[in-house]
């Protein structure tokens, strides 16, 4: 049973990092981004935080997880697979998050869960192009196709919509998946330490 005052669980999807800055380990490089991903959702007031991943990358999972934060196994490493074991966890509403976001200003979080008062699902684009997350009621409507998180966008989600109007536009953000992604950062913000510690 799940807390009532809980307005959506939040999943950190740990989707694979095709790229590392020179010079940095690459597994090092995926766990400080998914590290200050989970960091930013973990205290957040309101919601449920998780990690969706691979069986392969628990060990990482357990890494980077805040105690007593669920951890889900997925059989595929998809939108669609965290979205169910959310709603096989009890929530009613969920958002799906890519761990490659570091920087992502926690109030996006909000501006995706929002639109499901009135809206199915609520899809949130990255820069450059494919999804940085998505939200929706639980379960999630038959019709939601299984979004690729490096292609899709909100005109994938609403196509197969019995109406448009039920997919909500949220704000985008930049993911950190290619050297040309450095440039959106803001050495001045303040959180994601883990990142940039190993950029300084």
């Amino acid at each position: 049973m799940t807390d009532p005052a809980v307005s959506a669980a939040v999943i950190v999807l740990l989707v694979p990092t095709p790229w590392s800055p020179p010079g940095v380990d690459p597994a090092s490089w995926r766990a400080a981004l998914a590290e200050d991903v989970v960091d930013l959702v973990a205290p957040l007031p309101l919601i449920q935080p998780a990690i969706a991943a691979l069986p392969a990358d628990l060990p990482l999972a357990s890494k980077i997880a805040w105690p007593g934060m669920p951890r889900y196994e997925l059989p595929s490493l998809s939108i669609s697979a965290a979205l169910a074991a959310a709603a096989a966890d009890g929530h009613d509403r969920a958002v799906v998050l890519m761990a490659d976001a570091p920087d992502l200003p926690a109030m996006l979080i909000g501006k995706m869960i929002r639109p499901l008062s009135t809206r199915v699902v609520a899809v949130a684009p990255a820069a450059g192009g494919g999804l940085l997350g998505v939200a929706t009621r639980l379960p999630a409507p038959s019709w939601l196709p299984d979004l690729d998180p490096e292609t899709a966008d909100v005109v994938t989600a609403r196509r197969p919509a019995p109406s448009p109007a039920m997919v909500a536009a949220a704000p985008g953000w930049h993911r950190l998946r290619g050297p040309e992604d450095l440039r959106h950062l803001d050495m001045a913000l303040d959180g994601w330490d883990a990142t940039r510690s190993l950029l300084s």
